[in-house]
């Protein structure tokens, strides 16, 4: 149908397709068109030509709403934006488009929302920006933009949401800010700020989701006026050079869940009257220069979950209060001037919640942390024996250090490093793998407990069998954190899916029914953590190289280290970072996470989705091949259901009969099995969310048998 057909329409929407190519330049003769929607397809345009359709858009005399977001739009943005002079949304977020904001923008008076976050412009912000009286939100995060920050943008005084974090901006925070009396949220983190935090900024009692200034050049004082902001829950400070006292005033935010001070300057005591601060979960003082005791009322403090007090110079003994806490499960204390005998209970039993290294003058504890026995103690010496899978694991991992070489080193990941070792247990020599934490790595303590605590809930004959953890101290007195695993001799996935060898019998290859056994391992998997648990659980890392195979080529999924329980009454989640988002792998973590949206099942099945269309087609998701919005998850949609032997793995014909593809049983079967798992692969891996399939049984038990393919249930 031909756009001029469609005169009269007012409202034009085909976000959440798959459309690609150029949109046609007739749109101006829509004379009616006011809202107008393209995102989440395929779209591209990258010369003036191409962005023909905005241009024509200037046509449309009552024109509204602009969106075509999550497409493929590059080049430069279209000095015409600017004439759309009726438009109150303009919403570009998520392309690759360079060039500048046109000067003419601030002629849009009516604009409400400018959403221009996650391109690639460049140049200033336009001071012409400050003329958008009506704007309620405005968007720049996550491009390159430099300069300062125009202090015009304080005019806007119904705006709610400002973001320019991530990009060049320098000079000081404007302090006509301070106008902005209807601001809930500003993030101005990850840029080249300096000065001081003006005073009128911490006026805003408006503020009520979160402040967050972190990773800047910003000095001085701390305003006394932070006490003013009593509505919002979460304040970032982290990574600046701040100085001089915490003002007592900040006690005074009441509701405040986040507090995050680390990586700074800031001196002096702890204020005691953090107790004040009923709601507060999460604090990080980590990495300043504070001094003196710590205050025991934080222990107090009933939804205190985090506390994050290393690299100060803290003197003094631990609060006892800290260890009454039900609520603390995170305490660091490490690289302090604290002495004194180290409590036994709440936080204090728990090894992988715990840091307290650093501290020479510490006694007691736990027998586990190996801290000198406290004077006069002796009688009070623990009798209790240590657990059975520790009594053998400490020894034991001790013994492997010395095999920690090259030679034995299985692979690396973003935590540690995990190696083959040999365990002898009550006499049997057992084949295990050993992951060792490399704990200069920020998150591989989180990461530890992650797994621990994901991992003591799971039993499944398609998960990784774990053996035993280890948290110790080595022979250096420094903190080990080793988890020791179930062999898997057939190494992972991904070095068979990728393998070199390509040799006349096929060796190093996967036949398709290996393949798909594989598939129905993965899917078994995901599903049992989804649905089988007590409390689901979100893997948040499926790939290949976490996908394990055993002695009969049969998958087991390993690495929880990032791994979320999911509370579904609570709708909260535990083992979650502080005020970052999902950090999962390039290529297979689900788009909206970069959004900073919680984390799903739905989120969870992308990266099986993505696993199983590699699986398949033999091709990374990092691949050359994909790039200027090109993806696997698009490579594979294009293809399917006719074309998907075109892009089968052709290794995957190797080890049959003949070694050629005609000598397989049947190829109209072989094209049936692959078009099931690619369509499968492709339903997990849309683009939106609530599109994706989410497994809810079985389901694919009958991929093994060569009459019948079952797609599982879906919601």
């Amino acid at each position: 149908m031909s756009l001029t057909k469609l005169s009269s329409v007012q409202t034009f929407d085909i976000s959440g397709n798959e459309f690609t190519g150029v949109f046609p330049s007739a749109l101006g003769k829509l004379q009616y068109l006011q809202w107008f929607t393209l995102e989440g397809n395929l779209l591209h345009a990258n010369n003036e030509q191409q962005w023909g359709f905005l241009t024509s858009l200037t046509n449309c005399s009552g024109f509204q709403v602009l969106s075509i977001g999550w497409n493929r739009f590059t080049g430069k943005l279209p000095s015409s934006v600017a004439n759309l002079s009726t438009s109150i949304q303009l919403r570009i977020r998520r392309n690759n488009v360079a060039g500048v904001i046109p000067s003419g923008i601030g002629n849009l008076i009516g604009l409400q929302q400018l959403i221009l976050g996650e391109n690639l412009l460049t140049g200033v912000i336009p001071i012409s920006i400050g003329k958008l009286t009506q704007m309620i939100k405005l968007y720049l995060g996550l491009n390159n933009f430099s300069g300062t920050i125009p202090s015009s943008i304080g005019n806007l005084s119904d705006l709610f949401a400002l973001g320019i974090n991530s990009n060049n901006m320098e000079g000081s925070i404007p302090p006509s800010f301070g106008n902005l009396r209807k601001l809930i949220a500003l993030d101005l983190s990850s840029n080249h700020l300096r000065g001081s935090i003006p005073n009128e900024i911490m006026n805003l009692t408006s503020i009520s989701a979160y402040l967050v200034l972190s990773d800047n050049l910003l000095e001085g004082l701390l305003p006394f006026e932070v006490g003013n902001l009593i509505n919002h829950e979460q304040l970032a400070l982290s990574g600046n050079q701040l100085s001089g006292k915490i003002p007592d005033t900040i006690s005074n935010c009441i509701v405040l869940e986040i507090l995050l001070m680390d990586g700074n300057s800031f001196q002096g005591n702890i204020p005691p009257t953090f107790k004040n601060m009923k709601g507060l979960a999460v604090l990080n003082l980590t990495g300043n220069k504070l001094n003196g005791s710590i205050p025991g009322e934080l222990g107090s403090i009933t939804n205190l979950e985090e506390l994050y007090l290393a690299n100060n110079n803290l003197s003094g003994e631990i609060p006892e209060l800290f260890g009454n806490s039900t609520s603390l499960i995170r305490l660091d204390l490490s690289f302090n001037n604290l002495q004194g005998e180290v409590p036994t209970e709440g936080v204090f039993k728990n090894l992988t919640g715990l840091s307290v290294v650093g501290n020479k003058g510490l006694c007691g504890g736990i027998p586990q942390l190996h801290l000198q026995r406290c004077p006069n103690s002796a009688a009070r010496k623990n009798k209790k024996t240590m657990p059975v899978a520790l009594r053998i694991a400490v020894p034991a991992v001790e013994a492997i250090l010395v095999l920690f070489s090259e030679a034995n080193l299985l692979g690396k990941g973003r935590y540690g490093s995990v190696y083959r070792g040999n365990v002898e247990n009550q006499g049997i020599v057992v084949i295990v793998t050993v992951k060792v934490f490399n704990l200069q790595q920020p998150g591989s303590y989180k990461s530890f407990e992650a797994e621990c605590e994901a991992l003591r809930r799971v039993r499944h004959r398609c998960l990784v069998k774990i053996i035993t953890s280890c948290s110790s101290i080595d022979h250096q007195g420094q903190d080990f954190r080793a988890l020791i695993f179930e062999f898997m001799p057939n190494g992972s996935l991904d070095s068979w899916v990728h393998s070199d060898t390509e040799k006349e019998s096929g060796s190093g290859t996967l036949t398709l029914e290996q393949r798909l056994d594989i598939a129905v391992d993965i899917v078994d998997a995901i599903e049992y953590l989804h649905n089988g648990c007590q409390t689901s659980i979100i893997h948040c890392d499926l790939k290949p190289s976490n996908i394990l195979l055993n002695q009969d080529m049969r998958a087991h999924v390993g690495d929880f280290g990032i791994a979320r329980i999911i509370n579904e009454a609570a709708s909260t989640s535990s083992n979650s970072n502080s005020s970052i988002g999902i950090r999962g792998s390039i290529g297979y973590v689900a788009p909206e996470y970069g959004e900073g949206l919680a984390v799903s099942t739905y989120g969870d099945v992308y990266s099986p989705g993505i696993t199983l269309i590699e699986m398949f087609t033999g091709r990374s998701p990092t691949d050359d091949m994909f790039r200027d919005g090109l993806n696997l998850h698009y490579f594979a949609t294009a293809a399917h259901p006719d074309k998907v032997m075109e892009i089968a793995d052709s290794r995957i014909w190797l080890r049959d009969e003949g070694n050629n593809r005609n000598a397989t049983r049947d190829i109209a079967r072989t094209k049936e099995h692959l078009a099931a798992i690619i369509q499968l692969a492709v339903l997990c891996s849309k683009q939106s969310p609530k599109e994706r399939l989410l497994i809810k049984g079985p389901g694919l038990s009958q991929f093994t048998e060569i009459t019948e393919i079952d797609v599982p249930m879906v919601s």
